[in-house]
Formats: structure tokens, C-alpha cells, sequence
């Protein structure tokens, strides 16, 4: 089998490695295919290598099947699609006492606290697995994990049909979570500064501010006669991002912090007292949240196809991983794991 390992630096070196049998209540998986996402690249920059020690295998959107059973494993057999939910939980923390096991205070977050999936063939614990209907493109199925983050999004939000709500950030999570609240029956713009990403939304007919050029709060006042959006996601992951959105916001409305803010933002308090505010944060997701995405890919709900701009295979990862990073007309990347010689589509 071969992996993609992370060994610092921006660089990303696939290497042969012998595969073990599964221990008890694992399981080996084939992984079909995974993505690389923004955490992905984060690490792939070095801003997490206080947290992710090189030598280390990425990767948490994934699908796969089934290759190999440990002991005491029961419910799948050999050739089952499956996806990973990457969330290793203490079960004893407070936060998991409570019932918020995505929120783990001694979190193992699978492919960036330990190896993930970017691997020809991954040993997981068996109680991880999510099946995927027999229907559904494993290349599609590598959205599962966005998509999960949607779903938990717009659940933590509490869309109610008839709503306007406003996207800040047209990436791929961002027009998955457009697309789940659209779903719910809310009414979306999305404001992105990039107009591949613009064009791509409007091509799933989403309607679209270009921020650079127009004055979002403006348009927002305009749409709303003027009084503001009752729910705004902010998932661009920029201190401009985060003041138009709270511009735009109406009495009460809801501001859900999507995006992580490696350093600390100024936020406009007096909006939030003015207006009363709510700020929610979503974190992750719940496997409820999964099963829900499952349900979604499966009746094709979720614009798989538009949002894949390429797969490569195994031996480029370090080519993906730098298309990626360039930003230049590519919403989402994945890997063929099982490709380790051929060539890619894009």
C-alpha cells in the first residue's frame, strides 16, 4: 500500500509502507477517494505543526469500501461502501457527559491529531463507519464530510422556510451550506470575492454579491427593504468577512461562525447590543448530522459534480495539494487513492 505524508514544509511525499491486519473492533477500508479541504492545507502551510507532527498521513473526507475485518467486529462485511465520521472521543470529558461528543473536550480529530485517510488502505475503529447507500459515486461520497458540516451548520442556525439568509464565503463549504438552507427552504445569497467561486454558485442558482465591487450591506438592505438578514453564516474566514456580515444582520438575527479565526477579530459589540444579537458558534457535527448528508447525496440534493474541480491520483498529491493553494478556478480537489501511477481529470 502507499500514503501521503505530510513531512513539513509544504511538502507532501507519497511512500510504500506494508499494511497490517486490522486489530480487534477495526476495520481496513480500500479508500476510493479524499479531499483536500481547508484544514488540509492549513497544515500543508505549517501553521499546525504544533499539532500535527510530521511524518503524518491526512486526510478526513473520504469514502471507501470495506476490505478487512478485526475481531469482534459485526454489521459490515467485505465490498460495504463506507464513509469515515473522523472523530475520536473520550466519552468522559464534560462535554461528551453532556452529549456533545463533537465538541470532546480530549478531541482525536482523525487525520490531523492522528493519520486520516490521504492512503491506499485505512485501519479505523469499526464504531467510525457511516454505510453509504449502493447507488451512491464514491467520488460523490467524498463530499460526506462537508457536507455533514452543512447539515450541523444550518441545523445549528435554525432555518425556517421563508428566511433570507446570507453566506459570507462562496467555497465549498460555503455553497454547501447554500445549498442545505436553500434545502430548508430559506431564501440564500452568497458574497464572494472570487468569480470563479461566483460563477459556480450561480450556476447551482444561487444568487451571488461580489464584495470587492459592491457594498454588501447595501445589497443586503436593498433585499430585505431594509431590514437586514434574520441569519448570516460567516465562513470566509476574514476579518472583512466578519464585519459585512454583522453589518447586514437584523433585530435578533443569527450570526454562525463557520469559518475558524486563527486570531482573534474585532467584532462591532454595539450592533450585537443594538440589534440583539445572537452569535452561534458550529463546530464539526453530530452522526445524525452525517446520516442526514447521506440522505442527501444519495437523492442528489448536493452538487457533487460541480463542486469536484479535479481528481488526481495518489503520486501527485503534492501537485493537488499546490493547486489547491493557488486558488485559481479549483473549488474542491480530490485524491484517487487507489490511482498510484495513472493520470487525473480535471
Amino acid at each position: 500500500m502507499h500514503q501521503a505524508t505530510y513531512t513539513g514544509g509544504r511538502t507532501v511525499r507519497v511512500q510504500p509502507v506494508r499494511p497490517l491486519a486490522p486489530p480487534p473492533g477495526h476495520v481496513r477500508i480500500e479508500v476510493a477517494y479524499t479531499g483536500i479541504c481547508g484544514t488540509d492545507l492549513h497544515v500543508f502551510h505549517g501553521a499546525m505543526d504544533d499539532r500535527v507532527r510530521p511524518p503524518a498521513v491526512l486526510g478526513h473526507e473520504m469514502s471507501g469500501r470495506v476490505a478487512e475485518l478485526g475481531a469482534d467486529v459485526d454489521g459490515w462485511r467485505p465490498g460495504d461502501p463506507v464513509t469515515v465520521m473522523p472523530l475520536g472521543v473520550c466519552d468522559d470529558c464534560p462535554a461528551c457527559r453532556a452529549g456533545h461528543h463533537h465538541v470532546c473536550h480530549r478531541m482525536n480529530f482523525i487525520g490531523v491529531d492522528s493519520d486520516g485517510s490521504m492512503q491506499t488502505s485505512w485501519t479505523v475503529p469499526a464504531e467510525l463507519l457511516v454505510g453509504l447507500p449502493d447507488g451512491l459515486r464514491l467520488d460523490h461520497a467524498a463530499l460526506l464530510e462537508p457536507t455533514a458540516v452543512a447539515v450541523h451548520d444550518v441545523h445549528r442556525a435554525g432555518v425556517r422556510a421563508g428566511e433570507k439568509a446570507l453566506v459570507v464565503g462562496g467555497g465549498p463549504v460555503g455553497l454547501l451550506i447554500a445549498t442545505v438552507a436553500r434545502r430548508a427552504g430559506a431564501e440564500v445569497r452568497v458574497s464572494e470575492p472570487d468569480a470563479h467561486r461566483r460563477a459556480v454558485a450561480e450556476e447551482l442558482g444561487l444568487a451571488t454579491i461580489d464584495p470587492v465591487h459592491t457594498d454588501v450591506a447595501t445589497v443586503v438592505t436593498e433585499w430585505t427593504g431594509g431590514a437586514g438578514v434574520p441569519i448570516a453564516f460567516e465562513v470566509s474566514g476574514a476579518a472583512p468577512g466578519v464585519a459585512a456580515a454583522v453589518a447586514c444582520m437584523a433585530v435578533r438575527g443569527r450570526l454562525v461562525m463557520v469559518a475558524i479565526h486563527p486570531t482573534p477579530r474585532e467584532i462591532d459589540l454595539h450592533r450585537f447590543f443594538w440589534r440583539e444579537l445572537t452569535l452561534i458558534g458550529a463546530r464539526l457535527y453530530q452522526r445524525t448530522d452525517f446520516e442526514a448528508a447521506v440522505r442527501l447525496l444519495g437523492a442528489g440534493h448536493i452538487p457533487a459534480e460541480a463542486l469536484i474541480s479535479r481528481i488526481e491520483p495518489l503520486h501527485r498529491v503534492q501537485e493537488a495539494f499546490s493547486a489547491l493553494d493557488s486558488g485559481d478556478g479549483v473549488m474542491k480537489v480530490l485524491i484517487d487513492c487507489q490511482n498510484t501511477a495513472g493520470s487525473g481529470r480535471s
